[in-house]
């Protein structure tokens, strides 16, 4: 019981740390305001879960990462931590933190380390581009860009159709930078072998924009820092605000397959 409470005690004062520096201080010019969305659908193997989490909590620990922070033309970043699955369920687990310095960095890894790991349903990617864009509007003021990091396995299956969700956040400013996920799993192949083009035309989007795939398990943090220092960094590809039409992914793909399985399962004697 002791134990419990210290634990308890030490996890509230990291969030009131991190709340100190959140929204409140938004007001002051922020280089980005990046929300990280993080897939725990079904298909998220417990390992895989754990190695995204020590990835992002490892990154923000970084010194390069605290290094491209200061290196910003205003040296001040917001970020939040959103768990997302189907159409109705994103949880943040970090709310938004003002990160100026190598302490408040350290203090949003500590914070989202405490936080329990936990697997959910479908998948709708279009679900939390809508959520991210509510939590832009909480937090105010103007930052330079609005970034939503998204690292995911599998395709949009849930909610409404990826593209939309993806032209309007587009429409309204906001870069879109993706981390599909396509290793071999223990239990068969990655869902979708070209979850990276579908990443690619069907979700990203906005001015520099860019998708940055995993393909082995044990490069986990090191391109999770990656992305991390690119997104604070601003530096992307600079690809067109949207992907042309004459696509070659089909972006219902997930849709469909979802539509094929329960077919499959009302076929079942």
């Amino acid at each position: 019981m002791a134990n419990r409470l210290l634990s308890t005690l030490a996890f509230l004062l990291l969030a009131g740390d991190a709340l100190a520096g959140g929204p409140a201080g938004a007001e002051h010019p922020l280089d980005v305001a990046l929300v990280i969305a993080v897939d725990v659908s079904s298909s998220m193997e417990n390992d895989e879960q754990g190695l995204q989490r020590s990835g992002f909590v490892d990154a923000f620990r970084s010194v390069l990462v605290h290094e491209a922070i200061a290196n910003g033309m205003h040296g001040r970043i917001a970020v939040t931590y959103v768990e997302w699955s189907g159409a109705r369920d994103q949880r943040v687990l970090v709310p938004w933190t003002v990160i100026d310095s190598p302490e408040d960095a350290r203090s949003f890894s500590d914070l989202l380390a405490y936080q329990p790991i936990r697997q959910a349903g479908m998948t709708s990617i279009s679900g939390v581009i809508d959520y991210s864009r509510k939590l832009f509007a909480d937090l105010g003021g103007a930052p330079i860009r609005r970034v939503i990091d998204i690292s995911g396995d599998g395709p949009n299956n849930d909610g409404r159709t990826i593209t939309y969700a993806r032209d309007e956040a587009v429409a309204d400013g906001t870069i879109i930078n993706g981390l599909p996920i396509m290793y071999k799993r223990t239990t068969g192949s990655a869902e979708l072998a070209d979850l990276d083009l579908y990443f690619k035309e069907c979700v990203i989007g906005g001015m520099g924009s860019f998708v940055l795939p995993l393909h082995d398990p044990e490069q986990f943090a090191m391109v999770i820092r990656t992305k991390i220092m690119r997104e604070i960094a601003g530096l992307g590809d600079m690809r067109p605000l949207i992907v042309p039409a004459q696509q070659s992914m089909n972006c219902v793909t997930g849709e469909r397959r979802k539509q094929e399985d329960l077919l499959s399962q009302e076929r079942k004697p």
